[in-house]
């Protein structure tokens, strides 16, 4: 089941996130489109669903801001990169830090895996081979791409190789992510991200 994640006794994960000045409508736009790509790399490499997603929001004790699945359903539809994205209050910035911590957390879970294609990855493309070859690459980035097509619409400039890019990309972060202090690096990068 799930691992205890090591903390900083004085200091609780949900603590460490935390910022000097609220991000614009436009960045946290950014920040609600890559989180929820990668909620989708890491359903696409481990078959994780609603029902994982919603036990680690349980294990922080987060269900004041996702509840269930409904609720679970419609953050995610708030992406405006999503074909149905209407509808839906905008993300805020709590939602977000729940969701920072859910995806570390399932990426913690789920490290073994995400090292196991990272190793692959790295395998395949020294032998300048095409990585997709290998079984648990090939079928996460056909899970990746079909959902994200499924998901986005008709995306002209997402050709099949700039999905594969983008789910390789996806899976080297995750691993980044998987580390105990995860959440931290994630926090982060979305800010700085949602700057530029």
């Amino acid at each position: 089941m799930y691992s205890t994640v090591q903390q900083s006794p004085s200091t609780s994960p949900w603590e460490e996130l935390s910022l000097q000045s609220s991000p614009s409508a436009g960045q946290l736009d950014n920040i609600k489109t890559h989180l929820d790509l990668l909620l989708l790399a890491l359903e696409s490499l481990s078959g994780i669903g609603s029902k994982e997603i919603l036990q680690a929001v349980a294990y922080f004790k987060l269900e004041s801001l996702i509840g269930d699945r409904v609720a679970l359903w419609r953050l995610r539809q708030s992406n405006p990169e999503r074909k149905s994205s209407g509808g839906r209050k905008k993300l805020d910035v709590e939602e977000a830090r729940a969701l920072v911590l859910v995806i570390c957390h399932l990426a913690h879970q789920e490290q073994e895996l995400i090292r196991r294609g990272i190793m692959l990855l790295e395998q395949m493309t020294a032998q300048e081979q095409d990585p997709c070859r290998v079984a648990l690459l090939g079928d996460y980035i056909d899970t990746f791409s079909n959902t994200y097509l499924e998901r986005r619409g008709n995306d002209e400039d997402m050709t099949p190789e700039a999905l594969k890019d983008l789910g390789f990309k996806l899976l080297i972060d995750l691993l980044f992510y998987s580390a105990v202090n995860g959440h931290r690096r994630l926090w982060l990068a979305l800010f700085d991200s949602a700057q530029g």
